[in-house]
């Protein structure tokens, strides 16, 4: 047995503290509050919820998760204003302990900014490592709340939800010779900058002194800070869910003032949405009005450019895809600026990759082409995949042709190329490991990836609920995550 480390007066270290800790027992604890929180919500009994969200905020296993989060993630080296991170055990340990809901003050972001496709750029506040770990802890509390009485067919920023579901929902309300021919394409103005505060202080199932504080902390920018009188912050981890719950009720309120003959459907992932119906009218003199007043409570409006009625045989594009009827029949495909942008990136990489090693670069494109095939492997895609293969190739041997303009193609095929049963002209490379192994690596191929069709999430399904946990677990062993679209963003804790 190994002996454990101690301070000086004999009592275990923070680092050993930290490193002894039995994760599966941890969430399986704060996973039960989680299932209280969503029993009491379904029942409607709001004292309870608020008491076991207390509870749950206040628990040293719902600290462990938070810090645990904000530490592991891809943001983890990101520090906020005071330039603080929790790097090594002990100051994990530590900010465990200083997690304390009485007397919190958050600080103001650090904000930066991000390109957009459009050119413009984003708004992006990063918060500081505490007020990271927070936001995480009140989102255990607050998350089976918003997953109990979130709209059934919005599929965005939530944990087992991803595009893939919002894309396949569309294919149902669209595919059939009776679906609605006509769309409204809807995307929110500025939706994290502008909600209102009043709004979600009133009507948010969060501890209102906690969320003002973190609505009413400003950011800094170019040294000097700024107030927030609208929005929430975006980059904070519970952003996304009070986004979510601020749009929740616009499925019901359209279901309020229309019948099932108008065929009104509502696919919301996020700020982006796409509502069916019957004719254009329907959707410019009742729907449309009637999203503008509901967002309007909340002090958003709809962007007049990206908003549009269109119709089913003009078709649309909705997080990537484009979705298009060609006579009766409804084929969702890759969208194509989402194909010029991705190829445009691969370009990049391998004008900015000659100098690298070929198995670097390799598996650079590699991680790329996974991502994006796995994304659109569930849509009409195949064709497209041979495209991205030749373009890829093509910009390949471009390269290694500038990079050896003066050797011969037979020396290059020789160095860069091999062959496999049938196929030739697989890119690869030769390397050895740490280990001074010899390896093989190529290049993959899009168009090696099977097209399969996605199991859409049951609309009602609810990670919190008990009723569907047998139905989550199933789902899991059918359709591992590595083969489904991973777009939730958030992740639910199921005893894990």
């Amino acid at each position: 047995m190994t002996r454990q480390a101690t301070s000086p007066r004999g009592a275990p270290s923070a680092s050993s503290l930290w490193s002894s800790i039995d994760w599966q027992q941890v969430g399986e604890d704060v996973f039960r509050i989680q299932l209280r929180i969503a029993k009491a919500t379904k029942a409607q009994r709001w004292n309870k919820v608020r008491v076991l969200q207390r509870l749950l905020t206040r628990s040293h296993q719902a600290k462990l998760l938070a810090v645990r989060r904000v530490t592991s993630n891809r943001g983890r080296n990101t520090p906020g204003i005071d330039g603080t991170l929790w790097i090594n055990p002990q100051q994990k340990w530590q900010a465990v302990l200083t997690l304390n809901c009485r007397g919190y003050r958050a600080q103001p972001l650090r904000r930066i900014h991000i390109p957009k496709k459009n050119g413009k750029t984003r708004p992006l506040g990063i918060p500081t490592m505490h007020d990271r770990a927070m936001q995480a802890l009140f989102l255990l509390a607050t998350e089976p709340v918003a997953e109990t009485t979130a709209d059934h067919h919005s599929y965005g920023f939530r944990p087992k939800r991803s595009a893939a579901d919002a894309i396949e929902w569309c294919f149902v309300v669209l595919a059939q010779r009776s679906s609605a021919q006509w769309i409204l394409e809807g995307d929110i103005k500025g939706c994290f900058d502008n909600i209102s505060h009043d709004w979600m202080l009133k009507y948010l199932r969060i501890e209102r002194k906690i969320l003002a504080q973190w609505l009413k902390a400003g950011f800094v920018e170019d040294g000097q800070l700024f107030s927030t009188a609208a929005g929430t912050p975006q980059g904070g981890i519970i952003s996304p869910c009070l986004a979510n719950g601020v749009l929740d009720g616009m499925e019901s309120m359209l279901k309020s003032i229309t019948r099932s003959a108008d065929k009104v459907h509502l696919v919301r992932y996020a700020d982006d949405f796409v509502i069916t119906g019957s004719s254009k009218e329907l959707l410019e003199n009742i729907i449309k009005p009637a999203v503008t007043g509901f967002l309007s409570e909340r002090g958003l409006t709809l962007s007049e450019e990206k908003t549009a009625i269109v119709s089913i045989s003009q078709g649309f594009d909705f997080l990537g895809f484009n979705v298009r009827k060609y006579g009766s029949k409804l084929l969702i495909k890759p969208a194509k600026s989402s194909i010029k942008s991705f190829l445009d990136v691969i370009r990049k990489e391998i004008k900015a990759g000659i100098a690298l090693p070929t198995a670097s670069l390799i598996g650079l494109l590699n991680r790329k082409l996974t991502g994006w095939v796995n994304y659109y492997r569930h849509v009409v895609a195949k064709a497209i995949f041979s495209k991205i293969d030749a373009v890829i190739l093509w910009a390949l041997y471009r390269m290694i042709r500038r990079k050896h303009s003066r050797k011969s193609k037979g020396w290059l095929y020789r160095k860069y190329y091999g062959s496999r049963g049938l196929r030739r002209w697989i890119f690869h490379a030769i390397y050895r490991t740490k280990n001074r192994e010899v390896r093989s690596l190529s290049l993959k191929l899009a168009s090696a990836t099977p097209i399969r069709r996605h199991r859409q999430i049951r609309s009602a399904a609810n990670p919190y609920d008990v009723e569907y946990l047998d139905y989550f677990k199933e789902r899991m062993r059918k359709y591992p995550p590595q083969q489904r679209v991973a777009g939730s963003g958030l992740s639910g804790f199921m005893g894990t």
